[in-house]
């Protein structure tokens, strides 16, 4: 949710982020992931020269490598089902695969060759033997075949003799560990800490000023001329005040955990790569929070103290102050301890409410120390509240202002008061607490670090692996034969070659493409054409950036762009990182949300509405966004049912998916779950062929492709290319990014839209037979130098328009452009394109969206069932926490309902009830808030799609959350009401259990409310604390409602879990 950098930008900033290391030895992984070929080429050629002139190793795995860029390399490793095909010289690699009889043909990367030379469906392309009967080569075949190469035997032969000691390196010995002393390093980590607290101040500022409100009010609440030092009943509305300080300041500290689990993937990254010790990450985390920590106090006590009217000797009051930091530095260090140790955001948050439920009842104020069973005792002596909670039950009341006696008793009022809560009454208890706390802090600092050392990151990354992929991957190890399927997926494959004649591109390789052309499918379309003029862009400049010095108010991030997109034309929007594309593309459809756009935009001639564009066009995001818990036909289906007219019958539809699925090839993965990306579920490749096939079966007129071949490798990308390539086929309006495009994807396009950084334009125009149209221009400026042989022109073109050749040529190439007649026939196109067609009509539709308010409300509650059905990590983790905190209730509080001798008896029985309405109804709201934040995003896209309003969205949530909630409340109002003894009668249970019912209701969409309303989780959980406190406070069970202030009555009646406890007192008999 955060602006910055573009994702090469980001990727560029990864790879630098080792080369500034001292490490001679680099492994690299896909580091030309979202980056332009120009770029990554320039990138490998620097490693290349820093390696060889410093004498250093490095293993770079590349996708879609550019033939210029493949030439760099020294060796090659080539791998396939996890086997070493080739292994050696780059120069040798070809000779090898000719002694076994394949070549790489002409314009065709080497790289490419290799990915897909031993694959069973692209193989059969290259063999050369056209006088033998071609049959399939396994990979096992390959290995066994280069160990008899003469580079294989080399190798074996190298490593058949000791390494000489001799020309033993003085580098490949370190004598320290880390790249610089601990001195440094702890300095380093404690700059950082600091700069990431000044850009997250929001967080810090929010929080302090959450916790100042909830300070006024408390004040306000205890106010002093409502409350007396007179009796024992006052003492006890004075100890709820100090209790409710502790939680307060406990609660306060609950934030840590989400921020520490959103840094440890950077934490886990640097630790393993030696960046420095655990240690002095964790020890700058602690110090330099201590002053918010100092903060947190002083607003509580200073604010609090004298208006409440505790005991007036400042020396009780800097002792309150001091016992609330050392609380409030325990809480932070538990909390952040909780979060090294579970390492994700869910297991985290139960953990912490299960430690927060433990310490509160076994602190000694709900459940008084005489009362807590002998079988948990021992969570009384190790809660750090319960020595907080005596440590200052025992400064207030052992004052002066409690050293007075009333009528029937010898002892001081503040004994007394001490005494009938079963508190400590020595004075020693005081620093015994503060001793106790500052040794929890030592401890659960000392544990965040233990598991920040020894601790791993999670890390289950799968992905789903089809039947028909399995038997392949057999066959390709052991070289039998497959049957063809159905489908046809075994034949070989490669891109649609467009017609030569008119000057379009073509493949120069083209093979059998296993997937015809639907011209014709089963939904007619109606053909658009989209123009745009003059397009402009720009965003507000950031305080930082103005700090800087820079005066303009805007950035300008697009400079009056035009073009026009036709049906059946593949256009490519090609440009290095950061020049605008994915700007462009999200401003022409309509996915800006801030920011400023000028300019004209038209759908076949008549003005863009985005309501009726919405609806005939698709958008596939680069990201991948889905539900990760439906199946790949689940989602097909539920885009398809919202986004094709309300006139399709099921059948009609049914059979649609059926033919997208075909068509993108998806058709053997209909039963696999999405999944997370990169954690579960389906892999890239197969993920971006669902977000296309997600648009395709709304039958859009148009679709805009952000980077679809992005993270893939050359094979998959062709898979995904093709795909495309039978879309436009159909006579549809298609626009793609595109990154490192082989020659034969890039010559796969019509035509090119290419811009340079400052989202200018430099080349709009058709590509021609092997991009001869392209090269025509830009030779033809002087300066420009030519392209070489074979090669890439994709390359070409982006490194001789990069902004450093444009510096040295001192060419503008917009400027170029804008003065040339392709500029010239473009404007006159755009110019016909605007102008509608005699006898058409402007895009109309009589209803918004195309399904109902009740279809739509069906669709969404379909999906969630199916997404909570396949969620046991939310569902079953929160039926098994459910079952412990009743077990865990049950036990602490057995039998305490058939007790009603005193007025303790009473206390402790609706202490029972505070606790289980106040932490069950937290832990659902925790729970929901991660679930709701993931499924967000989805819905962010599917409304921008007009999928549905977001009333049937928003009712779907909430109505699956109702049978799962029902069944939490059975689980534990049963457990509970039994174990703790109250009243067994059927009425009186059923009261209860409604009531539960209701609690746990609330809280769950307040939880879900909280997400709605703020930008990210992390704050719609600091947000939510805020309300979880106010309700605390006005439950009734801290402060009284009889002993309420008139200005805050209205508190209690507006406060849901007052009313919820009141009804549970009277449903038990209490």
């Amino acid at each position: 949710m955060l602006r910055g950098i573009s994702g090469g930008q980001k990727k560029r900033v990864t790879t630098a982020e080792m080369l500034v290391t001292p490490g001679r030895a680099l492994f690299m992984d896909e580091i030309s992931t979202g980056l332009d070929s120009s770029t990554t080429f320039q990138i490998v050629n620097s490693i290349r020269q820093t390696i060889h002139i410093l004498g250093g190793t490095a293993v770079i795995s590349l996708l879609q490598p550019a033939p210029e860029t493949y030439e760099l390399f020294d060796d090659i490793i080539l791998l396939s089902d996890g086997q070493v095909v080739y292994n050696g010289p780059r120069e040798h690699v070809l000779e090898f695969f000719e002694s076994v009889g394949f070549k790489c043909p002409e314009r065709k990367g080497v790289a490419d060759f290799l990915q897909e030379v031993t694959s069973r469906k692209d193989q059969r392309q290259y063999w050369i033997h056209s006088d033998e009967t071609y049959r399939y080569v396994a990979v096992k075949n390959f290995a066994e075949a280069f160990q008899s190469f003469h580079v294989g035997q080399a190798i074996r032969s190298e490593l058949s003799v000791p390494f000489d000691k001799s020309r033993s390196h003085p580098a490949a010995l370190k004598t320290s560990k880390y790249g610089a002393n601990m001195k440094e390093l702890l300095k380093a980590n404690i700059n950082r800490e600091m700069l990431l607290m000044r850009r997250n101040s929001f967080v810090y500022i929010f929080k302090a000023t959450q916790l100042t409100l909830m300070a006024i009010i408390t004040m306000t609440v205890f106010l002093r001329t409502n409350m007396h030092h007179d009796s024992i009943t006052n003492g006890g509305i004075y100890m709820g005040a100090l209790f409710f300080g502790i939680v307060m300041i406990m609660f306060n500290g609950l934030a840590e955990v989400g921020l520490t689990v959103a840094k440890l993937p950077v934490f886990f990254k640097q630790r393993d790569l030696l960046f420095f010790p655990a240690w002095t990450y964790s020890l700058p985390s602690w110090i330099i929070k201590t002053p918010l920590s100092l903060l947190n106090a002083s607003i509580w006590v200073f604010i609090t103290y004298y208006v409440i009217g505790f005991d007036p000797n400042v020396e009780r009051l800097f002792r309150q102050f001091l016992l609330l930091l050392v609380m409030s530095e325990t809480a932070s260090g538990l909390f952040r301890f909780i979060a090294g140790l579970a390492r994700n955001q869910i297991v985290a948050n139960t953990i912490g409410s299960f430690f927060l439920l433990i310490c509160m009842l076994t602190g000694g104020f709900v459940l008084s120390r005489e009362n807590v069973k002998k079988w948990w005792i021992w969570g009384y002596w190790i809660s750090p509240l319960m020595y907080a909670q005596n440590a200052i039950s025992v400064n207030e009341f052992l004052g002066g202002s409690w050293n007075k006696t009333v009528p029937g008793f010898r002892e001081p009022l503040g004994r007394l008061v001490l005494e009938s809560r079963g508190m400590f009454t020595e004075a020693k208890w005081y620093w015994i607490g503060v001793g106790a706390l500052l040794g929890y802090v030592l401890l659960f600092n000392a544990l965040y670090t233990i598991c920040l050392t020894f601790l791993k990151p999670f890390d289950s990354s799968q992905q789903t692996i089809s039947e028909e992929t399995m038997k392949i991957k057999q066959a390709n190890l052991t070289g039998e034969i497959l049957e063809e399927t159905s489908g046809g997926h075994n034949n070989t494959t490669i891109l649609d070659t467009a017609d030569e004649s008119n000057g379009e591109s073509t493949s120069n390789n083209a093979t059998v493409n296993s997937c015809p052309s639907n011209k014709g499918m089963i939904l007619p379309f109606t053909p658009l054409s989209f123009t745009f003029k003059e397009i402009r862009y720009s965003v507000h400049m950031t305080e930082e950036v103005k700090a800087q010095g820079v005066k303009e108010d805007r950035l300008e991030l697009l400079k009056g762009i035009s073009d026009s997109f036709r049906p059946g034309v593949l256009t490519a929007l090609m440009g290095v990182s950061g020049a605008g594309k994915t700007t462009l593309m999200d401003v022409l459809a309509g996915r800006k949300t801030s920011g400023y756009v000028e300019g004209n935009i038209t759908i076949s001639g008549y003005p863009k509405k985005q309501e009726t564009f919405a609806r005939v066009s698709g958008y596939c995001e680069q990201n991948d966004i889905h539900s990760p818990n439906v199946t790949v036909y689940e989602s097909l289906a539920f885009s398809a049912w919202l986004r094709l007219p309300a006139d399709v019958d099921s059948s009609t539809r049914k059979m649609f998916i059926d033919e997208v699925m075909e068509l993108v090839e998806l058709s053997p993965l209909k039963d696999s779950l999405v999944g997370l990306p990169g954690v579960t579920g389906l892999s890239t490749e197969q993920r971006k062929r669902l977000t296309i096939a997600v648009e395709l079966v709304a039958n859009p007129s148009i679709i805009f492709m952000d980077e679809p071949t992005s993270g893939l490798d050359a094979r998959a990308a062709a898979i995904v290319m093709r795909t495309i390539r039978n879309i436009v086929d159909t006579g549809r309006t298609v626009v793609c990014t595109i990154h490192q495009p082989s020659i034969d994807i890039f010559e796969s396009f019509d035509e090119l839209f290419l811009m340079k950084l400052g989202g200018e334009e430099i080349y709009v125009g058709p590509l021609g037979r092997h991009s001869c149209e392209l090269i025509r221009y830009f030779e033809a400026i002087e300066g420009v130098s030519k392209i070489k042989d074979s090669y890439n022109p994709s390359t070409w073109m982006l490194q001789v328009t990069s902004a450093v050749q444009e510096q040295i040529t001192g060419i503008n190439f917009s400027q170029v452009y804008k003065n040339s007649e392709l500029y010239g026939m473009n404007k006159n196109l755009i110019k016909e394109l605007s102008t509608p067609p005699e006898g058409s009509n402007d895009l109309s539709f009589p209803t918004q969206y195309s399904q109902t308010f009740l279809t739509q409300c069906s669709a969404c509650l379909w999906k969630q069932s199916q997404s909570y059905w396949r969620n046991p990590p939310y569902t079953a983790v929160k039926y098994f926490y459910t079952v412990v905190m009743a077990l865990l209730f049950g036990t602490m509080f057995w039998g305490i309902g058939k007790k009603r001798q005193s007025q303790q008896d009473l206390f402790n029985a609706m202490g029972s009830m505070y606790a289980s309405v106040l932490y069950m109804g937290v832990q659902n709201s925790a729970t929901i808030q991660p679930v709701v934040a993931v499924e967000r995003t989805v819905f962010y896209r599917e409304r921008a799609a007009h999928m549905y309003s977001p009333l049937p969205y928003a009712l779907g949530q909430v109505a699956i959350e109702v049978p799962y909630i029902f069944v939490q409340s059975l689980i534990y109002g049963v457990i509970v009401y039994a174990m703790i003894g109250f009243e067994w009668t059927a009425v009186k249970l059923f009261w209860y259990l409604f009531f539960m019912f209701f609690t746990l209701s609330y809280y769950t969409f307040y939880g879900m409310m909280t997400v709605g309303l703020t930008p990210n989780y992390n704050i719609a959980s600091v947000v939510s604390s805020a309300f979880y406190t106010m309700w605390n406070l006005f439950s009734g069970f801290i402060i009284p409602r009889t002993k309420d202030v008139d200005d805050w009555f209205p508190s209690h009646v507006i406060c849901r879990k007052t009313w919820c406890m009141q009804v549970m007192r009277v449903c038990s008999s209490m």
